[in-house]
């Protein structure tokens, strides 16, 4: 057997606990970026300079942040952070 033949370790699964977790965390962010999405919106802010402006951060970062749709474990936080700056109301997102 040579190295080329061993297979790489296989992912740990996650808990019940851990997958209810991350799915709450990834229903909240959907809404935080479609919060944010309506709040752009209302000030006319499309263009991604404009959003990143906004949002005070660089102009690739503020668009991977809202328009990513692969679950990063920082999302929630940054993106509440994106809405405070904004002067976003999140009680409805949770």
């Amino acid at each position: 057997m040579t190295g080329q033949d061993v297979l790489p370790p296989a992912k740990p699964k996650l808990s019940a606990k851990e997958r209810q977790a991350r799915e709450a965390d990834r229903l909240m962010a959907i809404r935080l970026r479609v919060m944010i999405g309506r709040e752009l919106e209302n000030r006319g802010i499309e263009d991604p300079a404009g959003i990143g402006a906004a949002l005070g951060m660089p102009v690739l970062e503020a668009t991977k942040l809202l328009t990513r749709h692969q679950w990063r474990e920082d999302d929630v936080a940054r993106l509440q952070a994106a809405a405070a700056r904004l002067g976003v109301d999140v009680s409805g997102a949770t």
